[in-house]
């Protein structure tokens, strides 16, 4: 999966120079981020006073966020689309290399054309849109920690207010809790994915087979009899996923008023102003998001999980581990 593309000294460039174009551009994205959450700051703060400022002043603050924004949105559109050329070209990548290997294999290989035509196509698309995620959550911790920290003098809540640091801390425990609680919620989910797909394989198999040779397959109590355990499994599922996003749900919501639970106070006894509230608002949800990036992407995760062992399984039955990457 990861030789094919990142050991191959003809997919080096893409592998290599492509990655590093996709870092300087989440970097970009960052810091561009940075500038939105003190734009907050000042512009909630002149809304608070609206009446000792002139409408000119409220009008040179959307020019600026526009000059903000508008980059931003260029660079993460540019992004985008260069994520997919690249996730396509390590698909490429793992196609060729697979496709020598698994023609040189004299016996049957379960699932050959799936994991080949399907399962390549889909982990090399979740990973490296997954992977991009994750390095932006990095990037984003260490560019709003010091922030988060700095923004914490304004917390007035008995207890909390004398810890140093104290959003940052909260962030990091309500994520870490957050998470532990989803890996037991959703435990069972990629064994269920992987049993899904393994009844979608021979769902698939037999109406292949039927398009060339309708009297021995494709008959209709074979195809009851697939669909029935495929449905089977597919209901599993659901109701697995179902209160998984009971739980996720739940959590999202929560978190969104956690940072006014916390400075709230703060805003009565006059510690703070309406701008620090949005702007520590901003920065802990960016935080807190970085913190929380496999809980929103559990889902993803698991899928991705399921296909590795698939793929994982498909190497091992056409002799992938002795092929050598040139």
């Amino acid at each position: 999966m990861f030789r094919s593309f990142f050991k191959s000294r003809r997919w080096a460039l893409w592998a290599y120079g492509g990655g590093v174009i996709l870092l300087f551009s989440l970097f970009i994205q960052v810091e561009l981020t940075v500038r939105i959450n003190q734009w907050y700051g000042g512009f909630y703060n002149m809304l608070q006073k609206a009446t000792e400022h002139e409408i000119a002043e409220f009008w040179g603050e959307m020019l600026n966020f526009l000059y903000i924004a508008l980059p931003y949105v260029l660079i993460a559109t540019l992004t985008a689309y260069f994520t997919r050329l690249y996730a396509f070209r390590w698909r490429e990548a793992m196609t060729f290399s697979y496709v020598a290997k698994w023609r040189t294999v004299e016996e049957e290989v379960e699932g050959a054309s799936q994991r080949i035509q399907e399962d390549i196509y889909r982990f090399a698309r979740i990973f490296e849109s997954l992977g991009l995620q994750v390095v932006r959550a990095v990037m984003t911790l260490f560019a709003f920690l010091p922030i988060l920290w700095g923004l914490s003098t304004g917390v007035d809540l008995p207890h909390i207010k004398d810890i140093p640091g104290s959003l940052v801390w909260v962030a990091l425990i309500v994520s870490i809790g957050g998470l532990l609680i989803s890996w037991f919620v959703g435990i069972k989910l990629p064994g269920l994915e992987y049993n899904n797909q393994k009844v979608e394989a021979a769902f698939r198999k037999e109406l292949v087979y039927a398009e060339d040779d309708k009297i021995q397959f494709g008959k209709t109590e074979t195809i009851v009899e697939l669909f029935v355990g495929l449905k089977f499994n597919y209901h599993r599922l659901f109701l697995h996923y179902g209160y998984f996003d009971i739980w996720v749900n739940f959590f999202e919501q929560l978190m969104v008023i956690v940072p006014y639970l916390i400075m709230g106070p703060g805003l009565f006894t006059g510690l703070i102003t309406l701008g620090v509230l949005v702007q520590v608002s901003n920065a802990f949800s960016k935080v807190r998001e970085s913190f929380s990036i496999f809980i929103s992407n559990w889902t993803t995760i698991t899928e991705l999980r399921s296909i590795h062992k698939r793929l994982k399984e498909f190497e091992h039955n056409i002799g992938y581990e002795n092929i050598v990457i040139e």
